[in-house]
């Protein structure tokens, strides 16, 4: 099962994180030790987490809702802070997209 907006208000927590972070690109820096199974490479060349053909990342265990590298994870997303202001920032927005899915889907 996939992460949904249901939790996307309020303050963030593992146990009803929607995980909306694991869509965003995340360019690789080269001391990330990623293996080459779970990248990709941009049209501008980055390296970068590879995602499925649903937006999320590879590296997303779906059945825990949580990092399947966790220990090995990328800098940048170490350095992501649950609960902080990009945090918010990026569940309101996923949120919103949601929202706006459901109206046109209601008006179709």
């Amino acid at each position: 099962m996939r992460p949904d907006s249901r939790h996307a208000e309020g303050k963030a927590h593992c146990s009803r994180c929607d995980a909306v972070c694991c869509r965003l690109t995340v360019v690789l820096q080269p001391e990330d030790r990623i293996p080459a199974h779970l990248t990709a490479r941009t049209d501008a060349n980055l390296l970068v987490m590879a995602h499925d053909e649903d937006g999320w990342c590879v590296a997303l265990d779906g059945a825990r809702m949580n990092c399947g590298i966790y220990e090995s994870r990328p800098e940048v997303c170490r350095r992501f802070v649950m609960g902080g202001p990009y945090c918010h920032a990026v569940r309101e927005e996923y949120a919103d997209d949601q929202r706006r899915l459901i109206e046109v889907a209601l008006l179709s």
